[in-house]
């Protein structure tokens, strides 16, 4: 066999083997990428779901402050000083109800009967303050109440933005608080896609729009807009 005939076919069969080589390479980069389409979304789920729960429990955190200075001072803050200071030094009444009733004297007397052993009586709801303790050891014993201003997320400190005001419901003033956290803050690092796309979900079992909120500046309410399943860990 002629040696020009010889390379030819040996060149065709390195080609042939060249071509083959890069059809695998680009078939197992189109199997990666598919791979990667479905996984990272997935990955992205399970790591927002745990870094959403730790901004939730925060703000449980934040709330239970918001309501001891509520009951104490007849307001929400959105001052983090005069939270911790409540914190720190206000004292909840420890009290007891009983019923009781005495003459209705007045009525007893209209009808001709003695004013104290007639048989008409007034019920009454006493409460009966049986003493005091203090807030920080009712709700905050085991909680870090000098950072509620802050969270950390995967070593990130994010801040905790508080507002707090009053509606008018009814000519009265009603308090109302909202406290949020950006999702762009606490989903950072996390492929940029897929946190747009977080931002914009609206469903029943996500946390719909671009921040973690408990609370509202609009409406009368203290709820979070998270669903039930962040609200098993910690209460």
């Amino acid at each position: 066999m002629p040696v020009t005939k010889c390379s030819t076919i040996l060149i065709d069969l390195i080609m042939k083997i060249i071509i083959q080589i890069l059809l695998v390479g680009i078939s197992l980069f189109f199997v990666y990428k598919i791979y990667q389409s479905i996984s990272e979304p997935t990955k992205f789920n399970q790591e927002k779901i745990e870094r959403y729960q730790v901004v939730v429990d925060k703000l449980k955190e934040l709330r239970t402050a918001q309501l001891a200075h509520l009951e104490l001072r007849g307001n929400y803050t959105q001052n983090y000083d005069s939270l911790i200071y409540v914190i720190e030094n206000g004292k909840f009444a420890i009290t007891q109800r009983r019923d009781t009733s005495y003459p209705d004297v007045e009525r007893n007397r209209a009808f001709g009967l003695d004013p104290y052993t007639g048989g008409y009586y007034k019920e009454e709801v006493v409460i009966d303050t049986l003493g005091f303790k203090s807030v920080k050891d009712s709700l905050f014993r085991a909680i870090d109440y000098k950072n509620l201003h802050k969270v950390i997320v995967k070593g990130k400190e994010i801040p905790v933005h508080l507002q707090a005001g009053y509606l008018e419901v009814n000519e009265r003033k009603v308090p109302v608080f909202e406290a949020s956290v950006s999702k762009d803050d606490i989903l950072h690092g996390m492929n940029s896609d897929l946190i747009i796309a977080e931002k914009n979900v609206v469903a029943v079992d996500g946390i719909n729009g671009d921040k973690v909120i408990v609370g509202s500046m609009d409406n009368i309410s203290t709820n979070g807009n998270w669903p039930v399943r962040y609200d098993g860990k910690k209460e």
